[in-house]
């Protein structure tokens, strides 16, 4: 039941800080003149994003937006019927958690509003945030009060803006760290959050920090602005700074992260750290969003010439206490125990208890405490699961609570002699789940479950491998154990498949009078080293073949690997062309009579179906000449990714465009037989019949695919690097998948 006005009026508003509670009374306002019709759907879509509110997707297709006029459910099992408009739907709220940290009465804040707001789930995203679904619109404010009663905001947490400042959950407990990031990650956070120089932003804009270069539990290379901390020696002292990294993002097209500046004093990051946003606004890309992230400009001016602008930015800001005014106590976050030091004693442990030990709990540099990892499948908590580890962080610590980028949480400062009790107390809340940064902890993006650009459903596929692989965790060779499995339900990485040993992305194929659920399989990519290299798709499998995927890989590492070799050094050395040819039994997608299942998704029992379109002849389906042209494109890709691990740049760039330039040519084909095949004639008929029309065109990447294929087409004969490169077969890739889209649509109108 929710929590009526008179209840919370005098609790929660005056324990709001002044300025969370006048920007909830301005969104508030907002809200009001939208629904009355005096606030453009545009612009209120961008207040509400950055206020933290998402649309949300449903399983009979509804959506947030209004586009749609069907029966909606609503979690308590309620129907209603009518326009689909805003007001009808409820929708996901986001909350932003700085550096993951977070004390008991949040938690149990959280818990309050899964139960009375949402479906009953808290879910902990991949930086450190909770999100709540099926949130109805209008219980927002009240949401957004209760929240800021607690310090904890929404604002930013979506749209064109700053988003969660991540950091290492070990940070400050972790035996290789330069110093403590944590109060630095704060201090920007809070420095940015509102800032006028951040809000003319053209995309998101995504800030992480990492205690050390090595273990890199803060993924600095794949963000936005990254800060690693760093010490050197002046004047016979240490001086703390950071490396200043720029550029990075996942996304449907990578970009790792370029060096800034070896050494910031930490003096100068804020500042610094203004001046970048300074210069991504006013320089950074507006109209044309899929190429509004920094990495982008970054790419587009090269670094030196960035620098250079930032520099100068940097030169002509005007003097600002609040950049220094944190260092006066760096300390003040510091955590200390709760309980003294005493070591496990040996008494008789609970079952499940030791190999937990070995898994999930993480030795500080402080001698005799430890940090626990709760394990959280799929990121999700129910409330009394919230409130039990509220009472648990209270009971062993001072209320020391890390979400993690892996969508789990971690307990700070546990005294070892406690970790039996302790282990206990999770296994009464069904938290006790062993095997945390194992490959049973396997990461998941949202996906078809509410995200609208899901196009498989990440979340089935992420239980069905949990399930599996956490059932023989314990027994799997040393080699395997800590491969990291991470899975997205379309390109846009949100899972964080590019930095996963392997890495999944939901995709589809057309087979016969159906579509048909698959995922690319991702190798290649490094979680260590804060996120070292990215992965490289080989190829797609239907959905519900990928745990076979997942067997066969690990089981040919096992056999072959040599002594001490990592599993991206053993892919590197066999090649992508033997895994693939491991895998290639896999591809075939049998007649949906002879296999029905490979037809529906995990966790959905219904059928992708296009409809009906007659039946093939007995001798084996028709295929269509689009389809072997389009699998003759995804072929190039592949091999262009072959070229590329054997060092051959240029083939290997060169084959990217060819690919490109192959499906297109496929569509181009079905509607204009006798179509010329020359590069130039092939780009100027897709842009007049797919690209203008907007034929080519997708819900959830617009326009975008058709501009990579000009991009390369324009400048095809120029030399290629390692990194244009794999952008390049990146961009390849996508061009094919939006290719395969088309032709679905292609269909539809030529049925409808």
């Amino acid at each position: 039941m929710k929590v009526s006005n008179a209840l919370w009026r005098d609790q929660v508003l005056n324990a709001m800080p002044p300025e969370l509670a006048h920007e909830i009374d301005i969104f508030e306002t907002e809200l009001l003149l939208r629904k009355q019709g005096k606030l453009d759907e545009k612009l209120f879509a961008e207040t509400r994003l950055r206020r933290g509110a998402y649309g949300q997707r449903y399983d009979n297709g509804q959506r947030w937006d209004g586009k749609e006029t069907q029966q909606l459910a609503y979690p308590s099992g309620e129907l209603t019927k009518g326009p689909n408009t805003l007001w009808d739907a409820p929708g996901m709220l986001r909350i932003k958690i700085p550096y993951g940290g977070l004390n008991a009465r949040q938690l149990e804040v959280v818990a309050e509003l899964a139960e009375e707001y949402s479906d009953g789930i808290a879910h902990v995203t991949t930086r450190q945030d909770f999100q709540l679904h099926f949130i109805h619109i209008d219980d927002t404010p009240t949401i957004m009060r209760r929240l800021a009663a607690v310090d904890i905001t929404t604002r930013e947490a979506c749209g064109n803006s700053v988003r969660n400042v991540t950091a290492c959950p070990y940070s400050g407990v972790c035996h290789t760290e330069a110093f403590d990031v944590t109060p630095y990650a704060q201090a920007l956070m809070r420095f940015l959050l509102g800032h006028p120089d951040v809000q003319d932003f053209g995309r998101k804009f995504k800030i992480a920090f990492s205690g050390c270069r090595e273990t890199g539990c803060g993924l600095v290379n794949m963000h936005d602005l990254g800060a690693i901390a760093v010490t050197r020696t002046e004047n016979g002292g240490e001086r703390r700074g950071f490396e200043v990294y720029v550029g990075g993002g996942l996304g449907s097209v990578p970009y790792q992260a370029k060096l800034l500046d070896a050494f910031v004093p930490v003096e100068e990051l804020l500042p610094l750290t203004q001046a970048i946003a300074r210069v991504f606004a006013r320089l950074g890309e507006k109209k044309n969003r899929n190429r509004a992230r920094i990495k982008f400009l970054v790419a587009q001016l090269g670094m030196d010439e960035f620098k250079r602008l930032v520099l100068a930015e940097r030169a002509q800001l005007p003097p600002d206490p609040r950049w220094t005014a944190f260092l006066d106590d760096v300390s003040v976050l510091d955590e200390k125990p709760l309980r003294p030091v005493a070591a496990l004693n040996g008494a008789p442990a609970p079952d499940g208890f030791e190999y937990w030990l070995t898994t999930n709990v993480y030795p500080q540099k402080q001698a005799g405490y430890v940090t626990v990892t709760v394990t959280l499948p799929l990121g999700d908590l129910t409330p009394p699961q919230l409130r039990g580890l509220a009472d648990i962080a209270r009971r062993f610590t001072y209320e020391t609570v890390r979400a993690t980028v892996e969508q789990n949480l971690v307990l700070r400062w546990i005294s070892e002699a406690d970790l039996p009790h302790l282990y206990g107390a999770l296994y009464a809340l069904g938290l006790h789940q062993a095997g945390a940064g194992t490959i049973a902890d396997v990461t998941a993006c949202p996906g078809t479950d509410t995200c609208k650009l899901g196009i498989a459903s990440s979340r089935g596929l992420a239980g069905e491998l949990t399930r599996q692989l956490a059932a023989q965790v314990e027994t799997l060779d040393p080699a395997v154990r800590n491969l990291r499995l991470k899975v997205s339900g379309c390109f846009n990485s949100c899972g964080q498949h590019h930095v996963a040993d392997l890495g999944f992305y939901g995709v589809s194929r057309h087979a016969g009078n159906y579509t048909v659920p698959h995922f690319q399989v991702m190798l290649g990519g490094q979680w260590t080293n804060n996120a070292g290299s990215y992965g490289l798709p080989i190829g797609a499998v239907p959905a519900k073949r990928i745990p076979e995927v997942v067997t066969r890989i690990t089981n040919r590492y096992i056999q072959d690997r040599q002594p001490d070799e990592s599993f991206q050094t053993f892919i590197q050395r066999i090649g992508k062309a033997e895994i693939k040819q491991l895998l290639d039994d896999l591809t075939p997608i049998p007649p949906h009579d002879l296999d029905p299942t490979l037809y529906t998704d995990w966790r959905d029992a219904r059928e992708f179906t296009l409809g009906d379109r007659g039946e093939g002849e007995c001798a084996g389906e028709i295929v269509s000449r689009i389809d072997f042209d389009l699998a003759a494109a995804e072929r190039e890709v592949f091999e262009a990714q072959v070229l590329l691990d054997k060092g051959e740049i240029q083939a290997a760039g060169e084959r990217a465009y060819a690919a490109m330039l192959q499906a297109a040519y496929a569509l181009v084909k079905e509607q204009f037989y006798a179509a010329p095949n020359q590069p130039d004639q092939i780009i100027g008929e897709f842009r007049t019949r797919f690209y203008n029309t907007k034929l080519f065109w997708d819900d959830y990447a617009g326009g975008k695919f058709g501009h990579y294929l000009f991009h390369a087409h324009e400048h095809a004969r120029e030399p290629y690097t390692v990194d244009t490169t794999r952008r390049r077969i990146e961009e390849a890739q996508l061009v094919v998948e939006a290719a395969h889209s088309c032709y679905r649509r292609l269909l539809k109108l030529k049925n409808a």
